[in-house]
């Protein structure tokens, strides 16, 4: 075999080759392609190997990330369901120290307990919503412990309200109570003179005596019969050192002929206070209280409302 190369200049060169040249000439000529067949499946091999590695990588960074975000909302929901459990707690407490107080108000109270029901559920109710009750989908539908909370919440309201309306109606109840005249004007002592016509200490003739006296010890106890304002506390001609008190729907007290007077005008004073001192100041013979029961601006006789026991 001859092989004949030419070079730039145009010079020609041969080579004559025998049979073995042949033969590894032909296996280098074979070789070529079989390499670069090699290489090229191999190649793109070794980089797909290595882009997995990366994408593993990554991936498994992924991972972990994801996880400890899920374990980071694992630990907040077991936080905020401890939270709850112990608001939950909380409410329960309350709500039963809210019905006990309820009850027991009730009862002192003596009213009517088919009123206040504070043993019971509060009541519920209304239409049915036809859009919702044809939906072939239901709505969202929260936790199971969240509805517990929203009836506790919706109890100790409806227990608040009812609390606000016996306290509304007791202080009611009991201002009346204390306005409600009754009872004797004194601690100690006895009735020396009745309510109507009588024969005059001083002067021996028939007269009118428009209140009733108590007498006692000098010094001794003059109380309210019922709360009110004092609108006199000073002198006042024939009644000497007297107090006056307007318990309101047009009632007033006289309480007159005291030794001392324990309040001013303006107080605000609490049946059964202690307003003054007996005495014998103004017209008067001897140590008393002389009181008079107005009604409409004008005197009645106190008997009633001395025998009264209260409320």
């Amino acid at each position: 075999m001859k092989v004949i190369l030419v070079n730039e200049r145009g010079g020609t060169r041969s080579f004559n080759f025998g049979g073995l040249s042949r033969a590894l000439l032909g296996l280098c000529l074979l070789g070529l392609p079989v390499g670069a067949f090699w290489i090229g499946i191999n190649l793109p091999v070794a980089e797909t190997d290595a882009f997995d590695s990366r994408t593993a990588k990554a991936w498994n960074k992924a991972l972990r990330k994801q996880q400890q975000q899920i374990e980071e909302a694992d630990r907040q929901a077991h936080e905020q369901l401890t939270a709850f459990t112990v608001k939950l707690a909380e409410m329960q407490a309350r709500l039963t120290r809210l019905d006990a107080l309820g009850e027991r108000l009730t009862t002192v109270a003596k009213l009517d307990q088919g009123e206040f029901q504070f043993g019971n559920a509060p009541a519920v109710g209304g239409p049915e919503d036809p859009g919702i009750a044809g939906a072939s989908e239901l709505p969202y539908q929260p936790p199971e412990f969240l509805e517990v909370i929203d009836d506790l919440s919706d109890q100790i309201e409806d227990r608040q309200m009812q609390l606000a309306t016996l306290e509304s109606l007791m202080a009611r109840r009991q201002l009346q109570d204390e306005q409600f005249i009754a009872g004797r004007p004194i601690s100690r002592g006895w009735m020396s003179s009745r309510y109507g016509y009588r024969t005059d200490p001083f002067s021996g003739r028939r007269s009118w005596h428009k209140g009733v006296d108590f007498a006692g010890k000098k010094g001794s106890d003059v109380v309210s019969v019922a709360a009110g304002v004092v609108t006199w506390a000073e002198d006042r001609h024939g009644y000497g050192k007297l107090v006056e008190i307007n318990h309101g729907n047009g009632y007033k007290t006289r309480y007159g002929h005291n030794s001392d007077v324990k309040v001013k005008v303006g107080d605000v004073v609490k049946k059964g206070q202690v307003i003054a001192l007996m005495g014998s100041s103004g017209r008067s013979t001897g140590p008393h209280v002389h009181f008079e029961v107005y009604k409409n601006d004008r005197p009645v006789d106190p008997a009633s409302y001395i025998r009264r026991t209260g409320r």
